[in-house]
């Protein structure tokens, strides 16, 4: 490892994200996820809600209300996500924060979803604002599928009422939280034969117009009577639809939002994605994801600029994983794994990493988000597929590693990471020239405020390199051949 090169992660050509946790399914630990996918995410969606009026609160309503008989997700007093524990008087050590954390630490950023109450005051959404300044860059999404009838803000106001408030969230939290970039999630065009015109517009036109980044929540499939009733032929609780005609959709969603907004071009994202596999089965659940993320490829699609699969491991069949029924901790993988493994390691899909010449330590590196940091690359030389491939650490650094198209975790406590799980399936035979990658994001996941720029930006000076142990043998000779 004679030269280091300075190297700059940016955007993907289209970004993936990935929701972990929501009223369907508990979240999983980041290091899990990594192993099981290979590469992080751009963001890691989280699910929540925020009604701080009502007498449940702040308690999960399903269980406080064990007893409730519901028909279905949504019948009870407030959505049943989990509680947001933060804002005025909350509590900054509690789970959401903590996840917070393990994602950001882990090299992606955070989107937050909070369903929440459209009385909740200015100043509560200020104390809100307030606590994602450490975050970094945070997408947050209020009151999303604002257009429908099932949650609860839209029970309790009107879709002006609904619209008007995240209007003014946006500039509340602007003022407070201006690394926050806020995700509108609405209908859009859901008729084609509509002429173009988007569901609710008339109250939703200057949300289009307010928000960062406008989004739809499209399903190919989807059975909404979950956990109440199962999905059969002939029943009302479940649909589907042609993958085109949701890409159809969603294309001219953005075009009409591109509309209403002067011709103004803002990130086009699909914050829920997926098609529910108790509807399709497991099989054409999968081939259905492939399909849609086929035709954004061959289309070249730059218009649209994420997806977000919904979501890891869920109860039913809308995850890469099916919660196993007698254990919570653990999943059960679905088809749709190894589908969308191949999908997030597409050129497409994955981050641009550009080199921008030689350096020497001791290198201050810096960490703005998923999709803007420096890290550095070591040249490696393989004269063949090596035995053992591992990293011995000194320090406490926190960083992420590539290699091979694999990544891998170090935290600040870990003295050594074994490498070769890049061989595993990436295997090859003959000399081989790789670069080793190291990205340096926040250890405790949050930013340091007191630094000049410390809302927007972490730094970490790496002073030495790992020692890197590289053996093309096994430690002793087979006595079987």
């Amino acid at each position: 490892m004679d030269k280091i090169f300075k190297i700059t992660m940016g955007k993907a050509k289209c970004a993936v994200d990935l929701g972990d946790g929501s009223e369907r399914g508990e979240y999983v630990d980041q290091d899990y996820i990594l192993n099981r996918l290979g590469r992080p995410h751009r963001s890691i969606s989280l699910m929540y809600c925020y009604y701080p009026f009502d007498e449940q609160w702040p308690a999960r309503i399903s269980e406080v209300m064990k007893d409730f008989e519901i028909t279905n997700q949504w019948d009870y007093p407030y959505d049943d996500y989990f509680p947001y524990t933060g804002g005025i008087g909350g509590d900054r050590s509690s789970e959401v924060f903590r996840q917070m954390r393990d994602i950001r630490r882990h090299g992606q950023d955070v989107t937050l979803t909070i369903t929440m109450d459209t009385k909740v005051t200015d100043d509560m959404l200020a104390a809100i604002a307030d606590d994602l300044r450490p975050f970094g860059r945070v997408f947050l999404r209020i009151n999303h599928e604002a257009t429908g009838n099932w949650f609860n803000f839209n029970k309790r106001a009107s879709y002006q009422e609904v619209a008007d408030f995240y209007c003014n969230a946006v500039k509340i939290v602007k003022a407070h939280a201006p690394n926050v970039k806020m995700i509108l999630c609405i209908g859009g065009v859901e008729d084609l034969a509509q002429g173009g015109v988007m569901v609710r517009e008339n109250e939703f036109t200057q949300a289009v117009r307010d928000t960062d980044i406008w989004s739809v929540d499209k399903y190919m499939a989807l059975h909404w009577g979950w956990p109440v009733d199962v999905a059969e032929t002939g029943g009302n609780s479940h649909n589907r639809h042609a993958v085109r005609d949701i890409y159809a959709l969603t294309k001219a969603s953005f075009e009409r939002f591109k509309y209403l907004c002067g011709g103004e071009v803002k990130p086009m994202v699909m914050s829920e994605f997926n098609a529910d596999g108790d509807v399709t089965g497991a099989f054409e659940q999968a081939e259905m994801v492939k399909i849609y993320c086929d035709i954004l490829r061959e289309e070249k699609a730059e218009w649209f600029t994420g997806l977000t699969f919904y979501q890891f491991r869920d109860r039913g069949r809308l995850g890469l994983e099916m919660q196993d029924p007698n254990n919570k901790n653990v999943g059960i993988e679905q088809p749709v794994m190894k589908t969308y493994r191949e999908i997030i390691n597409d050129e497409w899909f994955k981050p641009a990493i550009t080199e921008n010449g030689e350096i020497s330590l001791p290198v201050k590196l810096r960490w703005t988000s998923s999709e803007d940091a420096e890290g550095i690359a070591l040249p490696l030389h393989f004269d063949g597929c090596p035995h053992f491939c591992e990293l011995y650490f000194s320090d406490d650094s926190n960083l992420m590693i590539e290699l091979n198209g694999r990544w891998f975790y170090k935290s600040p406590e870990a003295k050594f990471i074994d490498l070769m799980p890049a061989f595993y399936e990436n295997t090859f035979t003959g000399e081989a020239d790789m670069t080793l990658k190291i990205f340096a994001p926040p250890a405790s996941g949050e930013n340091d405020l007191s630094a000049e720029d410390g809302i927007f930006n972490y730094y970490y000076t790496l002073e030495k390199l790992p020692d890197i142990r590289i053996r093309m043998s096994p430690v002793e000779p087979s006595r079987d051949r």
